[in-house]
């Protein structure tokens, strides 16, 4: 039977393999990603009749399948994936190994004691506690001498499931449905057929207010935000009234100045509608975004509306995390596409969904735009290609440094244009994520050109690839100088706003074939649209010694959703290898010394370096400073955070260095790759 079964066995694994191969070859290089398994261990349920008969079940994330070696002598078992294995026991103590495979074959394992008694148990010592960050869980924690595992019966009735169990010695949780005093039982179990019962009434809490403040917003320069109620950082709005009640206090709704440890922020209980009237009223044209947190047990939805003096009000809904933090990010857009004049705003309201029925904690509100300069400190860095460039029947565009930083432009980066041989139409074109806002019609271009009377035209269209573009508009201007830059302007004066323009279609001489030599090639930058088309690069990358860093699409937008992030690998080589971040500014420090680095990580216990360093290549850099931050969160998004404090401000620091387990060889497996993303100041 055995001989038949791997027959079987191989036999199938052939038939994949051929599958496999004729299956147009697909690619599975994503194996490559997958990590080791990780949150190995098993749990035991022992038959309570003197015989030692215990049931093993394995549980890990990321693995097919495991092997259970059971410690008595016998030979080990392969267990699939969600099976469990029984096993007969003799009165003993024994060490358990768990050995958990991926779908790559790669093990991890761990070792846990089993202790099998056909006496009762014996000094059993129950911990039942609540939650301090999850409202109305139960932890629960039993010890007793011959006991195996224990059993919590929550007391609750009219639930699925009642009762939880675990190993004895284990932290196990119930989640309530309801807060409140319940009769609970623990029951220690062994191999004997005798238990030992805990009973005791237990008082289930519910958390009604935030344990810890929302994460601090990322930092503006002052000019770029308008400042309703934050902390610190900005000016609010002299005189702005936080509760100036409107009669709902007659409906059961009260509020307060919530103190969290001396974060201040707004409560309002069985919100109706709250709201806060502005010290004199607000011009927000020139914002973009509506920025606040909001922190809730029981609202599902808030409604946000923006109240002018002139033309009433207009609401937002958003939907809330319970328990958590909500950050609320409204574009100014959603307000005013109802009609609303936002150069005139006074008030704020706030609504309830359930009505009248919930309590809401209110933080760092206020109205931002784009920067208008960058933040006088680190400037978050982030992935993001905000255009993508791309060339059509003959044409070629590229960046590139500057080959002529003189007159007017001195920008280190610029677009390259050249006309190959192909047809007279021959172009390039840049795609922006969004769409060109052409509310101001006239665009103006930086050209250098080899010659004067050289005719560029400039072309507006939509999504739709060409020849069935639906809507495009262009203009011609001509050069007026050779072998020096200049400013084109194109206008593009009856362009329509209704249009959703994705790309900008730029073309010398049309007309005219190209033949790829100087006479057809130019140089661009600064193109004035909305977005600004401007290839100054934030950032370069590097790595060392081992460390490798690039730009990929972001492979996991759960909790982050950058569509571009870096991803750094850590191969064979030195174990401190690592990559490097370089900017053309020197970092500051005076928004403040924390840094927080969004990181993807394969495995929990990730070490992670951050170490900011002057432009002097290493090792002869003359000045530095580095903090270590750890993961907890395996096959996730997380943010680390980094504690700079007494850094010194007077250091030009050009270079960050991130270095992931520091003093521990890569291997270039998913086990040493991670993703990192929007790494800001606060």
């Amino acid at each position: 039977m055995k001989k038949i079964k791997n027959l079987v066995k191989y036999t199938t694994l052939i038939a994949l393999f051929l599958v496999a191969c004729t299956d147009d070859l697909r690619d599975i290089g994503f194996l490559d990603t997958v990590p080791y398994p990780s949150n190995i261990s098993a749990t035991y349920n022992i038959t309570q009749d003197n015989t030692g008969l215990v049931t093993i079940t394995p549980k890990a994330d990321g693995a097919v399948s495991f092997e259970v070696t059971f410690g008595d002598g016998t030979p080990k078992v392969e267990v699939p994936h969600g099976e469990s294995i029984d096993h007969v026991y003799a009165e003993g103590t024994y060490d358990v190994k768990i050995e958990a495979s991926n779908v790559r074959g790669q093990k991890a394992g761990t070792t846990q004691q089993l202790v099998v008694s056909f006496l009762a148990p014996q000094n059993l010592v129950v911990s039942i506690e609540n939650d301090q960050a999850i409202s109305k869980q139960v932890n629960i924690t039993a010890n007793a001498d011959f006991a195996t595992m224990f059993e919590f019966d929550s007391g609750e009735t009219g639930v699925t499931q009642p009762v939880v169990s675990g190993n004895i010695g284990n932290t196990i949780s119930y989640q309530y449905a309801n807060a409140g005093k319940y009769n609970v039982t623990v029951t220690a179990k062994g191999g004997a057929i005798a238990t030992t019962v805990y009973k005791v009434e237990f008082d289930v809490t519910e958390i009604l207010a935030p344990i810890a403040s929302a994460v601090a917003p990322p930092s503006r320069n002052a000019s770029d935000v308008i400042s309703i109620y934050t902390d610190g950082g900005y000016t609010n709005v002299g005189g702005t009234d936080t509760f100036p009640d409107w009669g709902q206090g007659g409906q059961g709704s009260s509020w307060q100045e919530y103190d969290l440890n001396g974060d201040k922020m707004l409560q309002y209980v069985n919100l109706s509608y709250q709201g806060i009237q502005f010290g004199s009223a607000q011009d927000l044209t020139g914002m973009e975004y509506m920025r606040m947190d909001v922190w809730t047990a029981d609202v599902d939805r808030i409604e946000t509306s923006l109240i002018s003096v002139s033309n009433g009000e207009k609401p937002v809904w958003r939907t809330l995390t319970k328990n958590d933090w909500t950050s609320i990010e409204i574009p100014l857009s959603e307000f005013t596409s109802q009609g609303l004049t936002i150069a005139d705003i006074h008030q704020l309201k706030f609504v309830g969904d359930p009505w009248a029925a919930g309590t809401v904690f209110i933080d760092n509100i206020y109205f931002y735009k784009t920067p208008s300069v960058p933040f006088n400190g680190i400037t978050p860095i982030t992935f993001e290609d905000n255009f993508t460039l791309s060339s059509f029947d003959g044409g070629d565009i590229t960046a590139i440094d500057n080959p002529d930083p003189s007159g007017i432009n001195t920008s280190s980066r610029v677009f390259q244009m050249v006309k190959n041989a192909g047809q007279p139409w021959a172009g390039s074109k840049i795609t922006v994520n969004d769409k060109f806002d052409v509310s101001n019609p006239i665009v103006k271009a930086k050209v250098w050109s080899p010659r004067a009377g050289l005719n560029l035209l400039a072309k507006f269209e939509d999504a739709t690839p060409w020849p069935n573009t639906v809507a495009s508009a262009e203009i011609t201007a001509t050069t007026t100088a050779a072998n020096a830059w200049e400013e084109l302007t194109f206008d593009f004066t009856g362009i329509s706003g209704t249009v959703d323009f994705n790309n900008l279609v730029l073309i010398m001489d049309n007309g005219t074939q190209g033949d790829g030599s100087a006479n057809y090639t130019i140089y661009v930058d600064d193109i004035s649209t909305s977005p600004v088309l401007d290839l100054e690069p934030g950032v370069g990358l590097s790595s060392f010694d081992g460390g490798d860093i690039s730009v990929v699409d972001n492979p996991d937008p759960n909790g982050n959703t950058s569509g571009r992030v870096a991803k750094m690998v850590k191969n064979a080589g030195q174990p401190w290898a690592g990559s490097k971040i370089t900017t053309n500014a020197p970092f500051t420090f005076v928004g403040g010394t924390g840094v927080k680095v969004k990181v993807w990580s394969p495995r929990a216990g990730l070490n992670l370096l951050l170490k900011f360093e002057d432009a002097t290549p290493w090792p002869n850099t003359t000045a530095s400073a580095e903090i270590t931050a750890t993961t907890t969160v395996a096959n996730g998004w997380e943010e680390l955070t980094y504690s700079f404090a007494g850094i010194s401000t007077t250091v030009d620091f050009n270079n960050l260095v991130l270095i992931m387990d520091n003093g521990t060889q890569g291997d270039g497996s998913a086990n040493y790759t991670i993703y990192v993303d929007d790494i800001t100041q606060f």
